[in-house]
């Protein structure tokens, strides 16, 4: 189910009229002494603007160096990439420094890398605008709007170690906009607090994307994500298997209700990844019958194939 033409590229200005984030074809090369890791391998994904999306997968699975790559904290090693018509494999080290500071806001898990611990609340929010070049009265205003806007006004004067660990986050949420950038990426924002604060936190990035027009992008190991987001898309080796999206039948009636629906995802080459319980299930081997019938796509174990080519290894 794979082409081997060369996939067209990304035209900017109709690909990213509605969508934030594209990628196309993407892969990411680390290199470890001898050894080469694919840690992105061909992966496609879009991301509209003012959407929240959620990227979950198995350690290793790629999320993390996705959301890095996002931050232009990695480079791609090939493929296409644009961020709000930013092509993050073109862009120079001073174009990187400019994106980072105003294009993202990152939100790591641990809050030691967002905040510094001898500031208090307001003065952290305040530093990346200073380091910005940004008056100190644009940084003071910025500053006392997002501690509103993150419901931490009555704390703005108080240390990291004076907070508990949901409003550090939300403080590290203040940080990641300070200089107003019009995506935000998460990497596990949750995962060192408890249920009851971690729904705070998911609210409030709900809330942000509304108050600021927010594209919002979640590293996340939480298992209900789904009903917080616009969109979960699942990564496994590297690329894009299955997307859950959620929307409402019946709006505006009194049977209205919220429903998620999951989808196998065919990136731009018409590769698919086919969810592991349905391979578990009909033990489809190494090779398939792949047919078209009365408008569908029917995959077929090749069992006879498999045992004639197994049999050939063994001789």
């Amino acid at each position: 189910m794979t082409t081997s033409a060369a996939l067209p590229p990304i035209r900017p200005d109709e690909m990213l009229a509605e969508q934030h984030v594209v990628c196309r074809d993407l892969f990411k090369i680390y290199k470890i002494a001898d050894l080469e890791v694919v840690a992105l391998r061909g992966l496609d994904l879009t991301v509209g603007k003012g959407e929240v999306l959620a990227i979950v997968g198995a350690s290793g699975s790629g999320k993390s160096t996705l959301l890095n790559v996002l931050a232009g904290l990695d480079v791609p090693s090939a493929g296409q990439a644009y961020v709000n018509k930013a092509d993050l494999l073109a862009l120079t080290e001073q174009e990187l420094v400019d994106y980072r500071r105003e294009e993202v806001g990152f939100v790591w898990q641990q809050t030691g890398r967002n905040l510094i611990p001898y500031l208090n609340a307001q003065q952290n929010i305040e530093v990346p605008m200073i380091l910005a070049g940004r008056s100190r009265k644009h940084a003071r205003e910025r500053a006392l709007q997002l501690l509103q806007a993150v419901r931490l006004m009555d704390k703005r004067k108080q240390r990291p170690d004076q907070l508990s660990g949901g409003e550090q986050q939300r403080v590290s949420i203040g940080v990641a906009l300070a200089n107003d950038p019009p995506l935000l990426l998460a990497d596990e924002p949750t995962g060192e607090l408890d249920t009851h604060t971690s729904e705070e936190i998911f609210h409030l990035f709900r809330s942000l994307s509304n108050q600021f027009g927010l594209t919002i992008i979640i590293v996340t190991h939480d298992p209900a994500i789904a009903a917080r987001v616009d969109r979960v898309v699942a990564i496994r080796d590297g690329t894009i298997a299955t997307e859950t999206v959620r929307r409402v039948e019946n709006a505006g009636t009194e049977i209205a209700e919220i429903v998620h629906e999951e989808f196998a995802v065919v990136d731009g080459a018409g590769r698919l990844q086919i969810p592991k319980p349905l391979l578990d299930q009909v033990a489809l081997g190494r090779r398939a019958y792949v047919d078209s019938r009365d408008g569908r796509i029917v995959i077929t174990p090749a069992h006879e194939a498999d045992a004639a080519e197994e049999e050939a290894e063994q001789r």
